[in-house]
């Protein structure tokens, strides 16, 4: 029974990944290509509500807590970047553009479920490392922070966000390793991080898209 239970886990991670790998590879494709960028930019809202999705259903423990998390860190990246954008005190000046959906006092909604995504899938790669659980914690927000140099230059071409005089501070840098140590600490803290193979191929997946997209 139990092997047959772990067959069927695995096949749903499969299934999962191999969504996410089409989606994402649709996205590429329509992003490179000048004739579609202009129409698949607005739809990436709805690419970061798929990814979150997907990682609800590949949740292997806890999911009432790990839903709790998430509704908590939802809030806080939506109230960390709601400060950045209003007093710069975060990050620097920088303000939202157009291709994120929704806004409410100028901070899209869905850029919480971003930092929740960036949470449990960069936690999933660090919980694989045997080193103690602190260590964990900072490398981590280290992911983050390196997955975050990424994606600055394409937001900015991609009307996500844009930065005073088109220059990103190493300030914004400082503030994304700094403020998310402790939404990662509390999701180890709730002995949340699980390693699982949708959440590490997801960060993979996010790295190479927008490495791919750097010079568009």
């Amino acid at each position: 029974m139990s092997a047959i239970k772990k067959s069927s886990l695995l096949s749903k991670e499969s299934i999962i990944i191999m969504v996410l790998v089409i989606f994402y590879s649709v996205g590429i494709v329509g992003l490179l290509l000048p004739s579609t960028r202009d129409s698949f930019l607005p739809l990436s809202f709805f690419n970061l509500l798929l990814s979150f999705t997907l990682l609800i259903l590949a949740r292997k423990k806890s999911l009432l807590l790990f839903l709790l998390f998430s509704l908590v860190c939802i809030f806080y990246g939506y109230f960390v970047e709601l400060i950045g954008t209003k007093t710069a005190l975060l990050f620097g000046h920088y303000w939202y553009g157009a291709n994120l959906g929704t806004k409410i006092e100028g901070v899209p909604l869905v850029i919480g479920v971003n930092w929740a995504i960036l949470v449990i899938t960069s936690s999933s790669l660090t919980n694989m490392i045997r080193v103690n659980q602190w260590t964990k914690i900072i490398l981590a927000a280290a992911l983050m922070t390196m997955l975050d140099f990424l994606i600055e230059p394409v937001a900015i071409k991609s009307d996500f966000w844009h930065w005073k005089n088109d220059a990103i501070p190493f300030y914004n840098y400082v503030c994304w390793f700094l403020v998310s140590l402790p939404i990662i600490a509390l999701y180890f803290k709730l002995n949340l991080a699980e390693t699982n193979k949708v959440n590490t191929t997801l960060f993979i997946i996010l790295t190479i898209f927008f490495a791919l997209l750097l010079n568009v």
